[in-house]
């Protein structure tokens, strides 16, 4: 049985999202594919989202509200299109995020795989006068899932980091 952060700061929290919004969000998004999931497969792959969820961590701008909370929404001090977001709601673009992962689970995709870094193996090497290749590494990370990130951004700190806050001047 999930236990969905409501905004409340649950400590025992392992899910933005029920089933039923998960099944809502898909339905409208026509992925038929998520509504043949059996209702544990769906369990499985909203915690996988979860999962998927804490490489965040360090990007979200302001801070979490309680010190025992279990996820990292709710947030005070952020700030998005200069409106203060309530520090006691998940927002709904990260809770859209979170469902957009967990479909992508539950279609059997590894949403953390472990990365082929390369192996810094030579792809050329001259001796005179001097000069090496090296293969190109092709994975990178960052831009995994830029549907999501793109949802996620303006809930990012500045510089990425988690206790950064966008100013204005008057």
């Amino acid at each position: 049985m999930l236990t969905i952060e409501t905004g409340a700061g649950a400590p025992d929290a392992d899910s933005y999202a029920s089933i039923s919004q998960a099944d809502a969000r898909c339905a409208s998004l026509g992925r038929t594919d998520w509504a043949a999931l059996a209702e544990a497969d769906k369990e499985i792959a909203l915690r996988k989202a979860m999962i998927f969820m804490a490489t965040y961590r360090t990007r979200w701008a302001g801070r979490r509200v309680y010190q025992r909370q279990m996820l990292d929404w709710p947030r005070y001090n952020v700030v998005v299109d200069g409106f203060i977001v309530p520090s006691t709601i998940v927002p709904p673009d990260v809770v859209n995020a979170f469902i957009d992962l967990a479909m992508r689970a539950g279609s059997g995709e590894d949403l953390l795989p472990d990365l082929n870094i390369g192996s810094n193996a030579i792809k050329k090497d001259k001796t005179g006068p001097l000069e090496t290749e090296y293969f190109q590494n092709t994975t990178d990370a960052r831009e995994r899932f830029v549907a999501v990130d793109a949802l996620l951004a303006p809930y990012f700190g500045m510089a990425g980091g988690g206790n950064s806050m966008k100013v204005t001047r008057a």
